[in-house]
């Protein structure tokens, strides 16, 4: 009986996880390189350095909000893969996909620092936390139909990943709708809320914590 070298590879849930705990711990480490200590040159007394903090305030900002937002998807990731009995090939490579996206994010946040005041960069920024959420959508969507899942997953349970996955990012767009309306400020401000929420996750009365 011959037997398809797509059928048994990617199969490993644990070599993944491995994968993406050390991508992610890169692309966390990597959005610091960013922050640079002002030049002693140009520091002549306390005015000059709280000057120089102040303009290095939003880069300060950006590495903030994009801690949080990887943060916030690792443990998206994480909470799908402890609820799967195994992988396959499909599904290793939307991860991957997904994993790639996680490490362009260095690259969105300097971007959105360096032009903090331009729509475009703001959008970049969003498309970022776009294309995270939809690869890890799609990653549940793939696992769900390949029945992947553990066999004994509560259906509100599948049911409150894809949720949770929707509703951020609609308010991540419609965060991104206020830099075209107001301005980039307003955007970065809603979406850290977003974040706080997100990382805080509060309980609000009469629902179960998704």
């Amino acid at each position: 009986m011959t037997t398809s070298y797509n059928q048994i590879a990617g199969q490993s849930l644990e070599r993944l996880a491995a994968l993406s705990d050390g991508i992610f711990a890169v692309a966390m480490t990597l959005l610091v390189l960013d922050l640079r200590a002002p030049a002693a040159a140009a520091i002549h007394n306390e005015h000059d350095l709280w000057r120089a903090l102040v303009a290095l305030s939003p880069r300060l900002l950006m590495y903030m909000m994009s801690f949080m937002t990887l943060g916030i998807f690792w443990v998206g990731q994480q909470t799908q893969l402890n609820h799967l009995v195994r992988s396959d090939r499909s599904l290793s490579w939307i991860h991957l996909a997904f994993l790639f996206v996680v490490s362009i994010t260095p690259f969105s946040t300097a971007f959105l620092a360096e032009f903090i005041q331009y729509r475009p960069a703001l959008l970049v920024y969003w498309l970022n936390i776009l294309l995270l959420g939809t690869t890890l959508y799609f990653s549940w969507v793939c696992a769900m139909g390949t029945r992947l899942v553990k066999p004994d997953l509560p259906p509100e349970i599948a049911i409150a990943i894809k949720r949770r996955i929707v509703i951020g990012q609609s308010f991540y767009a419609f965060g991104a709708l206020l830099c075209i309306f107001l301005n980039t400020y307003w955007s970065i401000g809603f979406i850290v809320l977003v974040q706080l929420y997100y990382a805080i996750a509060p309980r609000i009365p009469g629902r179960s914590r998704a």
